[in-house]
């Protein structure tokens, strides 16, 4: 939507088929934006050979676990040269693997690679609210390209080469919002959710900057922005499942009634195994990862990490 709202020819493509249908009949779709009208100009498809005839750009908004699958089913059909944009926010479970590395896996050297990523509610870009983001891509001209054809009065991008560090801060985020909405279905208060997202920060740039990143970059919009919003913003969907299970309800009952992934449940036990292979301590990850398998509850977690030996803020 936002992408022919910005001048462009643009193809949804969805891979049920009788989604596809109903969203072409609807001009919406009736599950995730319902009350928002498709611009007149978004073709909508489930045929991959009709999205990506001629495309130039392919923006993958796949959930990660689904990722690689996706892209296999692509790359036949992919022409050398084009651009493919990552929006999604996770790693792959299995090799522990940032997105735009399972592309560069999956479509080698024929396509360039970019991440975007940064505090974007969806349902708010589809209503044109105001929204910053980041473009990543260790090519300069990718980044200025994805600028240029993303840019809109409403939505502004900024640029970076530092594609790990806006790649973790969108992974790790999600993980931190779980445990920010178990300190507000507990009651907890303001100081608990902002010593949560501080320390939560502290704990994804460690996990960052071993992987390689700048230490800035989480400092900024792809960390501490999409950080904030995810741990306190009503659609957040990583921040009503720790909600839900700090009220008790099991975590298969709070997913199996979400439409939408919450990718920080899959992403935990790769953040916590990324962080054993660089030796890198994630106190409120493993908590998390504690109370999502049933092994302790949401109290007695907020308790392991409040009574953990006192050190110092910084080093």
């Amino acid at each position: 939507m936002h992408l022919v709202r910005a001048g462009h020819e643009a193809w949804l493509w969805a891979r049920d088929s009788a989604l596809a249908s109903d969203m072409r009949a609807r001009r919406a779709n009736a599950v995730y934006l319902p009350d928002v009208v498709f611009p007149e100009q978004l073709r909508v498809t489930s045929d991959l050979d009709e999205a990506l005839d001629r495309a130039d750009f392919v923006v993958s908004a796949v959930p990660s676990h689904g990722t690689r699958q996706i892209l296999r089913s692509v790359a036949p059909r992919i022409r050398p040269g084009l651009t493919v944009v990552s929006a999604t926010k996770g790693l792959e479970q299995d090799t522990l693997l940032r997105m735009s590395q399972v592309i560069e896996q999956e479509l080698d050297s024929r396509v360039r690679c970019a991440v975007l990523s940064g505090p974007s509610f969806a349902a708010e870009v589809a209503r044109k609210l105001p929204t910053a983001v980041s473009a990543a891509s260790r090519e300069e001209a990718v980044v200025e390209q994805v600028q240029a054809d993303f840019r809109a009065p409403y939505f502004r991008v900024y640029g970076t080469c530092d594609v790990v560090g806006v790649e973790i801060g969108g992974a790790l985020k999600n993980v931190i919002a779980i445990a920010a909405g178990v300190a507000e279905g507990l009651g907890l208060g303001h100081n608990a959710l902002a010593g949560l997202i501080t320390r939560g920060l502290a704990e994804i740039t460690r996990l960052a900057c071993a992987e390689g990143a700048q230490r800035e970059t989480l400092a900024g919009l792809t960390g501490l922005g999409d950080l904030v919003l995810t741990c306190t913003g009503s659609f957040s969907r990583n921040r009503h499942v720790g909600i839900e299970l700090a009220r008790g309800r099991p975590l298969q009952d709070v997913l199996s009634g979400m439409k939408m992934v919450a990718e920080g449940v899959r992403t935990t036990e790769a953040a916590l195994a990324l962080g054993a292979r660089h030796g890198v301590e994630l106190p409120i990850t493993a908590q998390v990862a504690e109370l999502l398998a049933g092994r302790r509850g949401a109290r007695a977690a907020l308790d392991e990490l409040m009574l953990r030996p006192q050190r110092a803020e910084t080093g």
